[in-house]
């Protein structure tokens, strides 16, 4: 894998480049071969003395992407491939059962037991537990976002007034609002 890290407000020290090259490289034992990717990185450090990390690997049928904000710069690279990893444990769940079902599949991944032993686990997590079906009243995305407010949800599906298709706001992680529109 390629690497290009970005620093904000931080200097990307050889240290910090080895130590995040090192951990990120840990997630080539869940594939038969190394991916051909280039990974990106951005590293900056806020105001507010946290550093926030973001890792996107861009792979054949999959964008890896997770993003980690921690006091440590350290710790934050730590739980950020935690967080890689988890996805391509629940990817491999999905392609394994479509390789089963259909054939072949362009990414290949390892089966050990330290990776199988999450199998029942990622299975859970993919298990739809609950089904609603309602009707879509037709409103703008202030009335949605009032609906969505009111009844203390962070989406809120609509069919949009103007359109008369359906869309869906939702709130975002730093308190704004953000709209879907379906096409």
């Amino acid at each position: 894998m390629n690497y290009n890290v970005r620093g904000e407000n931080i200097e990307v020290t050889p240290a910090i480049r080895e130590y995040l090259e090192k951990k990120i490289a840990k997630l080539e034992r869940y594939f038969t071969e190394s991916p051909e990717a280039k990974v990106n990185v951005n590293l900056r450090f806020n105001q507010d003395k946290t550093s926030k990390v973001e890792v996107t690997i861009p792979l054949p049928h999959l964008v890896l992407r997770a993003e980690e904000t921690n006091v440590d710069m350290y710790a934050a690279i730590d739980l950020i491939t935690d967080k890689l990893e988890r996805q391509i444990r629940k990817h491999k769940t999905k392609v394994n059962r479509k390789f089963r079902e259909k054939g072949d599949f362009p990414i290949t991944f390892t089966t050990n037991e330290n990776t199988e032993a999450h199998h029942d686990l990622d299975e859970d997590e993919l298990e739809l537990v609950r089904t609603k079906r309602f009707d879509l009243k037709p409103m703008d995305s202030e009335e949605a976002i009032l609906q969505m407010n009111m009844l203390g949800h962070s989406f809120y599906v609509f069919t949009n007034a103007i359109s008369n298709r359906t869309n869906v706001v939702y709130k975002r992680k730093d308190g704004r609002y953000g709209l879907i529109e379906a096409h």
